[in-house]
């Protein structure tokens, strides 16, 4: 079950049942399937005491994910700043429902074994979200 919410800011206006299919068909490619995962989707302020409290991290980003994932089962929880996602949209010049997109799939990527801090990783990282977004 994916799960969507928001707490300190106005909801996305994603389309639930879409993102909910387009998440589950990427998990799938990768030889996964999505158990309980949640989306909360949050102001900069509530992501910031979120990577100070649980990261030890005194900086904003768009996205943090927590993996509890077992097996080939995808769980997790997924916090999103749609405050950062504006400013990555416009400092990247993209629309911002695609940059959203973009950190929804992202947190999946990593449930899925992606990770982005390593060596060449975020170049693969970028691949998995193109693929990923191709599919939406």
């Amino acid at each position: 079950m994916i799960t969507y919410q928001a707490e300190g800011t106005k909801m996305p206006s994603i389309r639930k049942r879409d993102t909910t299919a387009w998440i589950r068909k990427v998990a799938e490619s990768y030889g996964k399937r999505v158990g309980e995962v949640g989306y909360l989707f949050v102001d900069d302020d509530k992501i910031l005491s979120v990577n100070n409290e649980y990261l030890g991290h005194d900086f904003y980003t768009d996205i943090i994910t927590f993996d509890y994932c077992e097996g080939d089962t995808l769980n997790g929880d997924i916090v999103i700043s749609t405050d950062t996602v504006r400013s990555n949209a416009q400092l990247f010049g993209k629309e911002y429902d695609d940059e959203l997109h973009r950190v929804i799939i992202h947190g999946i990527l990593h449930l899925c074994g992606i990770d982005d801090k390593g060596p060449g990783q975020r170049q693969q990282m970028e691949e998995a979200e193109n693929q990923a977004l191709a599919m939406l």
